[in-house]
């Protein structure tokens, strides 16, 4: 049975796109309890609780009624709106929850307090691309909350029961915490499309780029991975060979592509001092400023 702080909890999802498919699924392998799922799309609804061995809610008073938790699983920009419509229910001693990256509970559910419930943010530091596939990975994933409930810890053992890496993090750090997965994330597919176009103007077609930047990319992460951005570090600003690096600066227009470059370059120039701190980097003062 599903148990947060010791309660027996009815767990219900709004919204049956990837990230409510996936939980609810991920929930139900765990032999968590859930009620079922309400989205705009009855055929949404439908497949969700056919996938998860639940049911599918035809309208909104009656998830609110037979559920504890509700997940409000749907874009960050409509999810004050179901807030909205829930607060038109009785949903006194009930959990909200949110799983977006980049909004807080407290954003997302301003007022929470005064109809009786708690709001809180659970988002899985984990990339959610496929409605049927992305359960089987996601107990790899930390998950990263917050909120202003009495419950919170109880959320944080909950996750840790099923596995997953656990942080509780302030309501302030939810901005900087969702810029830093979209680094991660996001932004190296601006890199990676940047060589790609690199690469075309070289004669190479994008598949071909693509497949040629693979074993590239796939290596460089890996040891990122395993020893760390630092000792992973090499390249031309590692070795200090600031003639390849203006030579590189020549392949780009002035504009985003260049500045794209040297922006990265400036912050590898600070990773490179890392690894070799008595070496000396100012030769790059007068090529990246």
């Amino acid at each position: 049975m599903t148990t947060i702080g010791g309660i027996i909890l009815r767990i219900g999802f709004i919204g049956a796109g990837k990230v409510g498919f996936t939980l609810g699924k991920y929930f139900a392998v765990h032999n968590i309890r859930i009620s079922g799922y309400l989205s705009r799309k009855a055929e949404s609804a439908e497949a969700a609780a056919e996938f998860t061995g639940s049911r599918w809610f035809k309208e909104l008073s009656e998830l609110v009624a037979l559920c504890d938790v509700i997940f409000i699983t749907v874009p960050d920009a409509a999810i004050r709106e179901v807030f909205i419509e829930l607060t038109k229910y009785d949903i006194t001693g009930k959990q909200l929850c949110h799983c977006s990256g980049a909004m807080s509970a407290r954003d997302a559910f301003e007022g929470i307090e005064k109809y009786g419930a708690e709001g809180y943010s659970l988002h899985p530091l984990f990339p959610v691309s496929s409605k049927y596939d992305s359960y089987l990975t996601i107990g790899k994933a930390w998950f990263c909350i917050e909120g202003n409930g009495t419950h919170l810890p109880d959320w944080k053992a909950f996750f840790e029961k099923l596995g997953n890496p656990v942080r509780i993090l302030s309501h302030k750090d939810k901005t900087a915490y969702h810029a830093a997965c979209t680094v991660a994330s996001n932004l190296v597919c601006a890199l990676v499309y940047e060589s790609i176009e690199t690469l075309e103007k070289c004669g190479f077609s994008e598949c071909e780029a693509l497949t040629a930047l693979e074993p590239l990319i796939t290596a460089n992460i890996n040891s990122i991975l395993k020893n760390g951005v630092v000792d992973a570090l090499t390249g031309p600003v590692e070795r200090c060979d600031c003639g390849t690096v203006q030579k590189h600066l020549s392949c780009f227009e002035e504009g985003k592509e260049r500045e794209l470059y040297r922006a990265a370059s400036l912050k590898l120039v600070d990773i490179a001092k890392k690894k070799h701190p008595d070496a000396d980097f100012s030769v790059f003062d007068g090529i990246l400023y």
